[in-house]
């Protein structure tokens, strides 16, 4: 469980099972709006799979999460669905017999994830997702019982946040490093700094914004470097910050596709999202 209270143990179970005990400080259970990624964009099932990799590579991101054109959440789409392509010549093979067994219906569907042209045929349906006020334990079992590196965060029937591996690491680096834990003053500083951006049109895409001790920490990509110098201005106007953290990347550089921004990972090729889902909690 990851709790912070007032100077005592508290073991962490991470997402690979392992259990660290550590001291915190701070008096509240963690839940995932504290973590997310804001500003999550979509991509639409129609749109082919050509589009979603530049969007991808060029934003330096690791999944998409796929919407209709009523913003309903019904797919996902992530780096490990391009692992069995017959461009890198990694389709399923398989014997006659493994295939009578496996059955048509299977094959059938690999087949279409394998050489799919569209988005709509390559993503994962259904995706898992969580709520806002999700305590992160819950999250961390989530995702360690279903093996997940992404995870939707949903506000009613809207995504309005994600959840990625690299934010529990985030989350957890504090506490292991020896950094103060989460007070009420850096909770007030993290939301008057996303109501500061919110509906700005340079605001970081997959904007995360992290608050210890006063010193903000922030992640997202932005499209230049006037952007990034917007963003770092609005939490060095927010009172009680003392120092910002930039660690936004621009979208024109190129760093390795792996590396996620603190679960920034959803860019978009539809229309900018509402103002709404970008709202602090």
């Amino acid at each position: 469980m990851l709790l912070f209270a007032d100077r005592r143990l508290t073991e962490i179970k991470t997402l690979s099972g392992v259990v660290t005990t550590c001291e915190f400080s701070g008096v509240e259970d963690m839940r995932a709006h504290q973590i997310m990624s804001r500003r999550v964009m979509t991509i639409r099932p129609e749109a082919s799979i050509a589009d979603a990799i530049r969007v991808m590579l060029g934003h330096h991101i690791s999944g998409l999460p796929v919407t209709d054109a009523a913003g309903k959440l019904v797919g996902i789409i992530c780096e490990s669905d391009f692992l069995r392509r017959a461009e890198l010549e990694t389709e399923h093979t398989r014997n006659r017999l493994l295939t009578v067994l496996l059955g048509t219906d299977l094959i059938a569907r690999e087949f279409v994830k394998e050489h799919g042209r569209k988005v709509e045929q390559v993503m994962t349906r259904d995706p898992a997702t969580t709520r806002e006020d999700a305590p992160l334990e819950e999250i961390a079992d989530l995702m360690e019982r279903r093996n997940l590196n992404h995870v939707p965060v949903m506000r009613d029937d809207r995504v309005v946040g994600i959840i990625t591996r690299s934010d529990f690491l985030s989350a957890v680096a504090g506490p292991l490093t020896g950094a103060p834990g989460y007070s009420e003053d850096d909770n007030q500083i993290r939301r008057t700094v996303l109501a500061t951006m919110a509906g700005m049109p340079w605001q970081p895409v997959g904007l995360n914004v992290s608050v210890r001790d006063g010193f903000v920490t922030l992640r997202g990509v932005v499209k230049g470097d006037n952007a990034r110098r917007a963003a770092v201005v609005a939490c060095e106007n927010a009172s009680g910050v003392r120092g910002v953290d930039d660690r936004l990347c621009l979208q024109s550089t190129c760093a390795d596709p792996e590396d996620d921004y603190g679960g920034g990972d959803f860019v978009s090729l539809q229309a900018e999202p509402s103002t709404r889902d970008d709202e602090p909690l």
